[in-house]
């Protein structure tokens, strides 16, 4: 063969050849950049706003309010609601509401599954505006409260 080593019968193979391990790793990190972007997960991004509400914007009795414990029940504007119902409870509540607003407040253990089950309702029901309350934790430095004297500390 021209260009090709001579080699003798007897020898070692001493070199490699790395031509064919070059392409496929090639093709493999072609095969992944074309899969990457269909892996990523996409999510709801929230942002926290630092900022305070706005006070007499929209009144409490103006929108539907929703408060998802930790036991898993669903309060709608203070009134329970069973979770089969939900959708129908959120529509007559929602057919009363002037702007179809909707606040969500739930406990920080709810499992995020219930609370999107609760965000997809309220979209099917047809409110147009999404709100979840939040509250505010305390800061990093602040003291524990002390107990109290008849706690038999």
């Amino acid at each position: 063969m021209a260009g090709a080593a001579q080699q003798q019968d007897g020898d070692p193979i001493t070199d490699i050849n790395v031509t064919p391990l070059v392409d496929v790793s090639l093709v493999l990190v072609i095969i992944f950049m074309a899969i990457a972007p269909f892996a990523m997960q996409s999510g709801i991004k929230v942002l926290e706003s630092k900022a305070k509400a706005a006070v007499g914007k929209v009144s409490a009795s103006e929108n539907v309010s929703i408060r998802l414990s930790k036991d898993g029940r669903i309060a709608i504007n203070g009134k329970d609601a069973a979770r089969e119902g939900l959708l129908g409870a959120l529509s007559e509540a929602l057919a009363a509401s002037k702007d179809r607003m909707v606040t969500l407040s739930a406990d920080d253990e709810n499992i995020v599954g219930d609370v999107v089950e609760v965000l997809d309702a309220a979209k099917q029901a047809g409110a147009q505006k999404i709100a979840i309350m939040t509250t505010e934790k305390p800061a990093a430095g602040a003291a524990p409260e002390a107990p109290s004297e008849g706690d038999g500390g």
